[in-house]
């Protein structure tokens, strides 16, 4: 991440990031297919996280509800990390290749919640419908997060963005 701050991100190699942490070129690409994905690193252990929320929440919680519970628990572990998360967004937005990366992987969230709703039993197109809603929500509350001055609570960010989603579609919004 420092090289990324330093020298850019187009400007930044391999060679040069293996070298700051003491490893190997090889070692490196034993954990990462490039440098792209030193930024992505967490999307798995994210993924797991909302799957796992969302299979988790009670039967009688209404999709939207377990989606939302999903969300917020990601907040925690993000919070401690905001002066990374701010840095890495800032090289994301930068960059349009890495924002393409960026909306890949809020799309296979997408996907990895819509099935773990289907699991619950929650029919399509609803199942979609329901997680591309929660992503969208996630994504506005993390840009507002990042950018915000000051202490602020992603998962309260997150729960006030659900909240504006559900009073413009009930048509208090407008």
């Amino acid at each position: 991440m420092e090289l990324f701050v330093e020298r850019g991100f187009e400007q930044t190699t391999v060679t040069e990031i293996a070298a700051r942490a003491g490893l190997t070129q090889r070692t490196f690409f034993r954990y990462f297919a490039d440098k792209r994905e030193v930024l992505f690193w967490g999307a798995a252990a994210l993924q797991e996280l909302l799957v796992s929320a969302v299979a988790s929440a009670p039967d009688s919680t209404a999709p939207i509800e377990a989606v939302a519970a999903a969300l917020e628990a990601t907040g925690p572990g993000f919070q401690e990390r905001r002066e990374y998360a701010r840095q890495r967004q800032a090289i994301i937005n930068a960059n349009p290749e890495l924002r393409e990366r960026e909306l890949i992987k809020l799309a296979t969230l997408a996907s990895a919640i819509a099935g773990a709703l289907r699991q619950r039993g929650v029919s399509e197109p609803a199942a979609s419908l329901t997680a591309e809603a929660g992503i969208a929500v996630f994504k506005v509350a993390f840009e507002r997060w990042v950018n915000e001055s000051g202490p602020a609570d992603l998962s309260r960010i997150i729960r006030d963005s659900l909240g504006e989603l559900k009073a413009v579609t009930a048509g208090a919004g407008r």
